[in-house]
């Protein structure tokens, strides 16, 4: 038994679907939740930049919560900087989460795939190679809908979701993309949005299921070695600050997910 945490990492409250889908599938691990506010957002960083902010974060970590598995749960942070955290860190484990470009690819019928994500994302070149070069990626920088999600989600009303929704949607309809890959997880958090207003149009794909498998897979090998023990129930939340200020949506957003 291993009752160590398994540790989740974003720049904000994007990474919580991917949290929340993990211990609803295992009640009994204990989580670890860090938004790193302090460098909110990852996505206009220079790679570089954020290998060195991931590198060093990763470093007081592993010695603070001494997790047994770490999951990047930000497509930006994974396809920027996860190859260099194993080969910094390598005996420890790390998922990340990549946009779900390949199932994307298989489902579409006219050859084009919507990729909504970060500048950072649709900038690697890593995130074409996801898909068939057959393929056309048609990919949309979306920065201002973090924004959204991380500071406004909470006090937006659902028809200010809709219309947020609906301009993306637009945007992809007029490129005659017929299917559309979230790929920032900040965007989870309108993924019935997404879907509503893309039924009939597109068909939406995001990677939630496929990262909570992969990190049970890691928890089963060795016989189930890092399994924790089933009597202990426990979550814990850090957060980072910005200029001593402390970000309260996370808070919010976790309350009402019932952590």
């Amino acid at each position: 038994m291993d009752n160590r945490p398994v540790l989740f990492i974003d720049s904000g409250i994007g990474g919580i679907p991917y949290c929340m889908e993990f211990i609803r599938e295992n009640p009994h691990e204990n989580v670890f939740y860090l938004a790193d506010h302090e460098n909110f957002p990852y996505g206009p960083l220079k790679k570089e930049d954020l290998i060195s902010i991931l590198i060093t974060l990763t470093g007081k970590l592993l010695e603070k919560v001494n997790p047994k598995i770490i999951v990047l749960a930000c497509n930006t942070a994974t396809i920027a900087a996860i190859s260099s955290l194993r080969e910094k860190f390598p005996n420890v484990p790390f998922v990340g989460t990549v946009p779900a470009v390949k199932p994307a690819a298989e489902a579409c019928n006219n050859g084009k795939v919507g990729v909504l994500a970060t500048k950072r994302t649709i900038e690697d070149i890593n995130t074409l190679h996801l898909a068939d070069k057959s393929c056309e990626i048609y990919g949309v920088a979306a920065p201002e809908l973090v924004e959204f999600v991380e500071k406004h989600l909470d006090e937006s009303s659902e028809e200010e979701k809709i219309n947020t929704v609906r301009k993306y949607i637009d945007i992809f309809s007029a490129a005659k993309a017929d299917t559309i890959v979230l790929g920032c997880t900040h965007f989870l958090f309108l993924l019935e949005e997404f879907h509503r207003e893309a039924e009939g149009h597109f068909k939406v794909f995001d990677s939630l299921a496929g990262i909570t498998k992969r990190i049970e897979f890691l928890l089963d090998e060795n016989n189930g070695s890092l399994r924790a023990d089933k009597n202990i129930k426990k979550r814990i939340l850090a957060v980072t600050y910005r200029n001593t200020t402390p970000f309260t949506g996370l808070g919010k957003t976790l309350r009402k997910h019932g952590v």
